[in-house]
């Protein structure tokens, strides 16, 4: 195993070079100090799939600040300390940062968990590297491979998640992981549609209601930000349906909407070529997601969830429009620009997808560019004084360009003197 391993990790495709030059010199810098250094969770469990890596845990046994403060002593860069865990983020230096397309990385001190009731945060204390894999929330997650000195490559493995990655299998640890920490309950969810894999028959037997009971106590914040990972997902439609058949949106509010497969379908489309917006992923799954709701449910869910302000903002926008758009069916250009120009590009993207409404992607492509070409100083220059008067011609202005009733800076300027009269 320890030369597959060193064979899967010097492998370009699954870990570029100046990755693995990164590592190289983390490694090397934990041998000099004779600090065990080791590479956990999510990277050993993709690597040993055979997939491209992209987080770099990394956990010594030892003190992180200390190790962390020796490598921006010899390598450069900040060092972030968080003394009450003993963890520390390196913010790489240039040369690191660039090659490698991040700018910090995570440095843990091993240590292991106590919940002093279910739900809460844990405690946490240095302890050993087994005892922060034995913290860990499922099999596939609680390996660590070494880094330093001759132990490179070593996997440790104490609750067989290489057998459980091999059966595709999703295994908590212990009985009380998901009372302990019910948001596990959406990992795993995460983990089963995103591989393939199925959950153990022991595993989804205790998602029940008594964790529910707890999941119910646990802050929005919390909550949302197992939500905002899913929708970060390519498979997200299959995961949000897992957790609904689960009951977990019912029994954590019966008015969590449901989900509408169709319109969670679109979030994986591909805006046109001559949409010239780039889409945030988790907004639009977001707003997909809630876009049949009533207002003063997405509300609701808002404070529930406790949703940023740009993303309650967006959500909102998208309900009221929803509820917009009938009456706004027989509306001139100009009349869909000014109705639709405060209200974020994103939203009105998720409409277009699911309504196909031909104002809602002339507006982005095309309306919302057109201006008149006029000015305020074109005003003052033929002896308007600034005032209400210009908050009045101007947009006039604008509207006869975008209804067709102008084609010309000279059609412009002989409407504007006719304003002005």
């Amino acid at each position: 195993m320890q030369k597959d391993l060193i064979r899967l990790m010097r492998d370009p495709n699954l870990i570029p070079p100046e990755k693995q030059t990164l590592l190289s010199s983390i490694a090397g810098q934990a041998a000099s100090m004779n600090m065990p250094c080791y590479l956990v969770g999510g990277f050993v469990r993709d690597i040993l799939l055979g997939k491209p890596v992209n987080d770099l845990d990394i956990i010594v046994e030892g003190d992180a600040i200390q190790f962390g403060e020796s490598l921006v002593k010899k390598y450069g860069g900040k060092l972030t300390p968080h003394t009450k865990f003993r963890t520390a983020i390196w913010h790489l230096p240039l040369t690191f940062a660039q090659s490698v397309q991040s700018a910090s990385l995570d440095l843990i001190t091993t240590r292991n968990e106590t919940y002093l009731s279910p739900g809460a945060l844990p405690t946490i204390k240095p302890s050993t590297i087994g005892d922060d894999l034995l913290r860990r929330d499922f099999t596939i997650n609680a390996m660590a491979v070494r880094l330093d000195g001759e132990h490179f490559g070593e996997l440790l493995d104490p609750l067989n998640g290489q057998a459980d990655l091999e059966k595709k299998i999703i295994r908590i640890l212990h009985p009380r992981s998901f009372m302990d920490d019910p948001t596990r309950i959406f990992r795993a969810i995460r983990y089963e549609q995103r591989y393939g894999f199925f959950l153990d028959p022991s595993t989804l037997h205790l998602i029940n209601s008594e964790c529910f009971a707890v999941l119910n106590t646990l802050s929005g914040q919390r909550i949302r930000h197992e939500i905002d990972l899913i929708f970060a997902e390519e498979n997200s439609l299959k995961m949000l349906l897992r957790l609904s058949d689960l009951g977990v949106f019912n029994r954590f509010d019966p008015n969590m909407p449901k989900i509408n497969e169709k319109y969670l379908a679109l979030q994986n489309s591909i805006p046109p070529a001559e949409f010239p917006i780039s889409v945030d992923r988790v907004l639009l799954g977001y707003l997909l997601w809630l876009f049949d709701s009533p207002v003063e449910i997405v509300n609701a869910l808002s404070k529930r969830l406790d949703f940023t302000s740009d993303l309650s903002n967006a959500t909102l926008a998208a309900a009221q429009l929803k509820n917009d758009l009938i009456p706004c069916k027989d509306f001139k250009p100009s009349a869909w620009t000014f109705h639709l120009e405060k209200i974020p590009l994103s939203v009105i993207y998720a409409l277009w997808l699911i309504t196909n409404e031909p104002a809602l992607k002339e507006f982005i492509v095309k309306w919302r560019h057109v201006k008149a070409k006029s000015t305020g100083d074109d005003l003052k220059a033929r002896g308007l004084p600034p005032g209400p008067r210009f908050g009045e011609i101007l947009p006039q202005l604008r509207a006869a360009w975008l209804d067709g009733k102008v084609h010309s800076f000279e059609d412009e300027l002989k409407l504007l003197e006719t304003l002005i009269r």
